[in-house]
């Protein structure tokens, strides 16, 4: 956490190159240091939605839709798996026996069966943008090229609002276990000043995590909670305010070289950065010690569990976009190759189970559901044949996505599997076609583009269209 010590002092008219450049490092925005571009923001292409804010939760690693939201119980052995369906509040709908929270709010909730697409990859690159047609192992880092994420777009649109930064990622940046910097979140073409604020983490364990050796290990849990950036040790908020200070010096040359439009985004991101940790409401919103501890019982003291927490408080201090993507050392994930069903019994299921009916609870008890769309999805789904391993494998061709909040229909589960639930019967549904719901609901035209680094307008849904039999009528 920042400390608050000392006076607030007045920076010296003299300023030592030490202090020039430790001024020109500080930024909590531009984390890749690739080249920032600046863009008017496309206020037209706003219209009042239903939903102020999103949390969307990133199962890394790929569900198995089979053994979670599409059971098939009727198929062989080695199809439907080991787990048993139970009823849910919806009638005729059945999900997973270790999911018996969520079945009480099925009647509230909206269910797709038929997400389907090429992109047999971990980075979150569909996921978060809509696009499908990236390479794995070339997105495994981020380029400048890339297109951006929806919370970069919605900031692009003009969304946000005052004191609090408009779009943020927890608890870590995806890939940062493996020294990965992986597609996805980033700002890509429109602009490093587009990237979310991405937390820190440092997750604790019970013993020694071996990468390798416990992969597939369901006894092992990431604890701890997410953090704001720390810029120093010992950084406080009065030596912060001295830098403000100090850039404030700068502003004339600054100034100078914005009018000439070849200006480096870091005086930008540098802006960003104070305006964050000077506003006393973003430090208050990621302080998770101002919740009761009945509270952070509930929602679970472990890595995910927490950001979780984090992520309402988010929202409720006003943040647009909200990502908790779910990847720790050790076996925190869920690409379940071995072990699929010990991971997902003892430690994935419970965590889902968890997370989303007491974040549901919550925002409804704040009067928050009304207004927040919860996006519950994942790279993809998994085989629908079991391996010898007792795993499932990559199956990007179905998968799930939950959704739940701000002007959807209630009730509703879209589209159907085959028998085998390797591919869709019906209303398959891409990547694309989720994220230009999602902007439909904020109120971004998803026929909106926005320009590439060569300046030729990219759709920002990649040709995806909004699953209008989800949205509610009058968000229509």
């Amino acid at each position: 956490m920042l400390r608050v010590l000392g006076q607030r002092g007045a920076a010296c008219d003299g300023v030592s190159r030490r202090e020039l450049l430790h001024a020109g490092a500080l930024s909590l925005f531009g984390a890749l240091g690739l080249p920032g571009r600046s863009r008017a923001r496309p206020g037209s292409n706003r219209q009042p939605g239903a939903a102020r804010s999103v949390i969307l939760l990133d199962l890394f690693g790929g569900p198995s839709h089979l053994d979670t939201f599409d059971p098939k119980p009727a198929a062989p052995a080695e199809i439907r798996g080991e787990f048993k369906p139970i009823a849910t509040s919806l009638p005729g709908v059945l999900i997973c026996e270790y999911l018996p929270r969520i079945a009480r709010w099925m009647h509230r909730l909206c269910l797709i069966r038929t997400v389907a697409h090429d992109y047999n990859s971990h980075n979150p690159y569909a996921v978060m943008t809509g696009f499908t047609g990236g390479n794995d192992a070339q997105d495994y880092f981020s380029r400048p090229n890339n297109h951006p994420s929806m919370g970069s777009v919605c900031q692009y649109a003009g969304l946000g609002n005052p004191g609090m930064p408009p779009y943020v990622l927890l608890p870590a940046f995806p890939g940062y276990t493996q020294g990965l910097r992986r597609a996805g979140p980033y700002g890509g073409y429109l602009g490093t000043r587009f990237n979310p604020l991405f937390s820190t983490c440092d997750p604790r364990f019970d013993r020694p995590v071996d990468e390798d050796k416990d992969a597939y290990n369901h006894t092992i849990v990431p604890m701890g909670e997410p953090t704001l950036p720390t810029l120093a040790p010992g950084q406080t908020i009065d030596a912060m305010d001295r830098r403000r200070s100090l850039l404030s010096q700068l502003d004339a040359q600054a100034a100078a070289a914005e009018r000439s439009s070849k200006a480096h985004p870091l005086g930008y991101l540098q802006r960003q950065a104070f305006e964050l940790l000077l506003s006393s409401s973003a430090r208050t919103a990621f302080d998770l010690g101002q919740e009761p501890v009945g509270m952070r019982e509930r929602y679970g003291r472990d890595l995910f569990g927490s950001s979780m927490l984090l992520a309402r408080r988010l929202v409720e201090a006003g943040v647009t976009f909200v990502t908790v993507h779910t990847e720790a050392k050790g076996s925190g994930h869920w690409d379940t190759h071995e072990n699929n069903f010990n991971m997902l019994k003892h430690s994935r299921l419970p965590f889902l189970d968890r997370a989303v009916s007491v974040l549901l609870e919550d925002l409804e008890a704040r009067g928050l559901l009304d207004s927040t769309l919860l996006v519950v999805m994942g790279d993809m789904g998994r085989t629908p044949r079991v391996n010898a391993k007792a795993g499932r494998d990559h199956w990007p061709r179905c998968g799930f996505c939950l959704l739940a909040g701000a002007g959807l229909k209630a009730g509703i589960v879209h589209g159907t599997s085959d028998r085998q639930g390797a591919y869709p019967n019906d209303h398959p549904v891409s990547p694309g076609d989720i994220v230009a719901s999602i902007y439909h609901l904020v109120g971004v035209d998803p026929e909106m583009t926005a320009p590439d680094l060569t300046g030729r307008p990219i759709s920002i849904a990649h040709g995806g269209q909004p699953i209008w039999d989800v949205i509610a009528a009058n968000q229509r």
